[in-house]
């Protein structure tokens, strides 16, 4: 989030530098992609998906996002090998499509096919639902999270829920809470389920507007033992309305947090927020590669921190999703901004070698 912020346990996201719990954040940015088709589904021109031969409601894959041999779902979402550990990571069946675009499939769209579906959350139920507890929980509140943010992050459905077409919808409203100005909402695996190494993307769709900052984002799940940024924390995507077409990813570790995280910037030909993307990384012991519709525009490794820096990313990480309003790095709303403001989410997946 904000450049040059710094986090500590319970903060919110920055320039590359997303906050953690209670801290203060950084830069950044990250990307994600897709998987297999189901039994009977059939890919149409263009990379339109469909079930049993029947498009769904907007169901064009946005760019890069054709299915890929490989990303089979296992079985009651088993973990592949190679470093997840997770607490009630069941995943949801089948490959629901959805009005938006969903894909109807399970898996990762890299083209390495060596990936195999490790967890997912296909956010599929009925409309207005709250979030699945065995999967994600709650940061709540509205402590500026190290980044002089304006919003109140809430708990339950009101900012956080499930639009009924396959989506989760993260709302943040012009709304007095706490002494704060805006509500929205910050989910997070953490204490639940947790990965080291593989593909993590999710395929969003961002609000739009100055002010707006929205984040997929991951942190080290020692973060409470070894506060931010020794944790390390690495941006999958974030984005600021004052910047339309442009995504960032990033990283943040010891000697190299905030303004000096390590990150890296790419210009979409529409605003970001007119559709659905694919917002990935691929994490491999010393390398992290960040993607947007299955093109890489960043690899990361030990060569780009500081001499004599640590390299703080071979060790178990959780996954963050958040919408924040204002602060440093974004600045805040001005008269054009709209609220409400929604982010959909159509999945987030996690596949491993």
């Amino acid at each position: 989030m904000p450049t040059g912020g710094a986090s500590a346990s319970g903060a919110g996201p920055s320039t590359g530098g997303n906050n953690p719990t209670g801290g203060v954040a950084g830069t950044g940015g990250n990307a994600n992609t897709g998987g297999n088709l189901p039994t009977g589904g059939a890919a149409a021109t263009g990379g339109n998906m469909s079930t049993g031969g029947t498009k769904a409601t907007g169901g064009a894959i946005t760019s890069g996002g054709s299915p890929n041999t490989g990303g089979a779902k296992p079985t009651g979402g088993a973990a592949a090998t190679g470093g997840i550990s997770m607490t009630g990571g069941t995943k949801s069946t089948g490959g629901v499509s959805s009005t938006g675009g969903s894909s109807a499939q399970l898996g990762c769209t890299s083209s390495d096919t060596t990936y195999k579906l490790a967890w997912s959350d296909e956010f599929s139920g009925a409309t207005g639902a709250a979030i699945d507890s065995s999967k994600w929980t709650y940061d709540v509140g509205g402590n500026g999270w190290g980044n002089s943010e304006l919003e109140y992050y809430t708990s339950g459905a009101a900012n956080a829920s499930l639009d009924g077409n396959g989506n989760l919808v993260i709302t943040a409203k012009q709304q007095s809470m706490n002494g704060m100005n805006y509500t929205s909402a910050r989910i997070k695996t953490q204490g639940l389920v947790s990965w080291t190494y593989g593909r993590i993307e999710a395929r969003i769709k961002i609000p739009k507007g100055p002010g707006m900052w929205p984040a997929f984002w991951l942190l080290g799940t020692d973060i409470d033992s070894n506060p931010w940024p020794a944790c390390g924390e690495v941006d999958v995507v974030e984005n600021i309305g004052k910047e339309p077409n442009i995504i960032h990813g990033s990283m943040h570790g010891p000697g190299y947090s905030g303004g000096s995280g390590p990150t890296a910037q790419t210009s979409l030909a529409a605003p970001v927020g007119d559709a659905f993307h694919i917002f990935a990384i691929e994490w491999e012991q010393n390398v992290i590669r960040w993607y947007v519709d299955n093109t890489l525009y960043s690899t990361k490794t030990p060569s780009n921190i500081p001499t004599g820096a640590n390299w703080v990313y071979a060790h178990p990480f959780f996954i963050i999703l958040n919408v924040a309003v204002g602060g440093t790095w974004p600045g805040n709303p001005d008269s054009s901004t709209v609220f409400p403001q929604q982010m959909l989410v159509d999945y987030v997946r996690v596949c491993q070698h």
